[in-house]
């Protein structure tokens, strides 16, 4: 039973919050504790306060450790270290309580002191701890919408990056208005779009799925916040992302754009919509898949990297969860916010990027690397694909860099020799000798592994998927991970409103994505 409040907001999913929810009714009710007492935005501790516990206080449900403060799970009357480890190492100055029976409970003093001036050492480490557990609930983006929350820490919306502002995006205003080329769609704007569920979640916004209004067509819109860009100097690579994105219509295994357009504050990526569920998310319930199964995906993501790099195009983060599903079985390949273009055959760069278990030899030893790297991520994720886990791989990543550049490859019997032989050559830890280090796609293409393949047929998308996602159509979910989807559409998604107050610091996001707008040529559409 997932318990909601007045605004409908999840408890059950953000125990944090239910834990400062009991620690701030405790604090308000104690009659020599007032909230009244801080006006200020930060708290503070003075080392002689003392908290009174009334004797009748019905909310004190179960003791809290006088250790660390936390509120374990131990039987009343029992001490913490009795029940279950405490994070806090006990001061000397604690005295040992006495055991009580289990149904018996503790006694209660009319004055309690939790630190005291003389405990310099102590009285340092609880402000420390508790300033530690403040930060945490501060960042938390569930606990923060709770009005309770934001009156204690003085928080006037919720304090996380990729949330949609409170305030609805505003259109460019005449002075900020940005070139937008001759394809550009200047009338598109986010109330076009009924934006109903979030399907997805990165590091500068969210993924929605959303109709739009005139054409009753569904649509993957990717919303991107401008500031958290400028934040982390990403604005190149969002701008290469939309390039890339522009150049992926004609081929069938790459998420299509079909157009985008931007706020003041936000950018709008208008992408297909897959729903067949990320290659990770199948992966993670059926732990590996049979070697034709393993074969066909490989083919399909082999065939979309050899058309990336046919373009100049350096994919650079090929993994489980940039791999989609659509609602055939095929692959879609997506995000490529870390691709790098104008890449020739024999060029090179040397940018450190990617996701650790798929990172290539040469770009941990941070020397200039060339389009086998995506070759390398294709057998680490064939490998997966087979194994369930990725190759090299360890829970300390220390470690599974030093297994990256000097672990030799062990592979398990369980596979064909095509199948071994393939993964040894992709998996090759020099690049000059990796599998595609001469011909690029070609030598992929005509390896023994791929023989049963019939590459005309798969581009035409004549060969039947091993697996159908069989969803029902558009409003069919289950493939998408419901901590997505069972989260709120911000209002401020969908609203276009005349005017605003244009901040500076929003005029300057919004002159950082010149030509970012995009429509599709009419005659694309005959």
């Amino acid at each position: 039973m997932v318990n909601k409040d007045m605004n409908g907001f999840p408890v059950k999913k953000c125990s944090a919050f239910q834990f400062f929810k009991k620690r701030v009714r405790r604090w308000i009710k104690s009659p020599m504790v007032g909230v009244e007492k801080h006006p200020n935005a930060s708290l503070k501790y003075p080392g002689s306060t003392v908290m009174h516990l009334p004797a009748g206080d019905s909310e004190l449900e179960a003791p809290l450790c006088q250790t660390c403060l936390g509120d374990h799970s131990f039987q009343r009357g029992i001490t913490p270290q009795e029940a279950e480890s405490c994070s806090w190492e006990s001061q000397p100055s604690s005295k040992a309580k006495e055991p009580h029976s289990r149904g018996e409970p503790l006694p209660r003093s009319e004055t309690r002191p939790l630190w005291g001036s003389d405990d310099t050492a102590f009285m340092k480490q609880r402000r420390m701890g508790l300033n530690d557990f403040i930060q945490k609930i501060a960042t938390n983006s569930y606990a923060c919408k709770h009005p309770e929350v934001q009156s204690i820490l003085k928080i006037s919306q919720p304090q996380e990056p990729e949330l949609m502002n409170a305030n609805p995006s505003p259109p460019p205003s005449p002075s900020q208005q940005i070139n937008l080329g001759p394809s550009s769609n200047p009338h598109a704007k986010p109330s076009d779009f009924h934006f109903l569920k979030v399907i997805g979640k990165g590091s500068f916004g969210k993924v929605l799925l959303a109709r739009h209004k005139a054409e009753e067509q569904f649509y993957a819109v990717k919303v991107l916040q401008k500031k958290a860009i400028l934040k982390k100097k990403e604005e190149k690579h969002i701008m290469s992302e939309r390039n890339v994105l522009l150049k992926n219509v004609k081929h069938p295994f790459l998420v299509g754009l079909h157009f985008s357009f931007q706020t003041a504050d936000k950018l709008y990526f208008v992408l297909d919509y897959i729903n067949g569920g990320e290659l990770f998310y199948h992966l993670q319930r059926e732990r590996c898949f049979l070697e034709p199964r393993a074969r066909f995906y490989a083919a399909e993501i082999a065939s979309a990297l050899g058309y990336l790099h046919s373009l100049n195009i350096v994919y650079r983060d090929l993994k489980p969860e940039n791999i989609l599903l659509d609602s055939q079985g095929h692959i879609v390949l997506t995000d490529f916010g870390l691709c790098k273009e104008n890449i020739e055959h024999n060029g090179t760069t040397s940018t450190f990027c990617g996701t650790p278990e798929y990172l290539a030899p040469e770009v941990l030893h941070k020397q200039p690397y060339d389009r086998t790297v995506d070759w390398w991520c294709l057998g680490a994720v064939l490998y997966e694909m087979l194994y369930g886990l990725p190759p090299f791989y360890s829970r300390n990543t220390a470690e599974m860099y030093d297994n990256i550049l000097n672990k030799p490859l062990q592979l398990k019997p369980n596979i064909t020799n095509s199948a071994r032989h393939l993964l040894e050559g992709l998996l090759q830890k020099d690049r000059t000798k990796r599998l595609g280090a001469k011909e690029d796609f070609m030598e992929i293409k005509s390896h023994i592994f791929f023989s049963p393949i019939n590459w005309d047929d798969l581009i035409n998308k004549k060969i039947t998927p091993p697996f159908n996602p069989n969803v029902s159509g558009p409003s069919d979910l289950r493939h998408f991970d419901p901590e997505f989807t069972d989260e709120p559409v911000p209002n401020s998604i969908g609203q276009s409103p005349d005017s605003i107050l244009i901040t500076a610091s929003v005029k300057e996001a919004a002159e950082a994505f010149l030509g970012f707008s995009y429509a599709p040529p009419v005659d694309s559409f005959l």
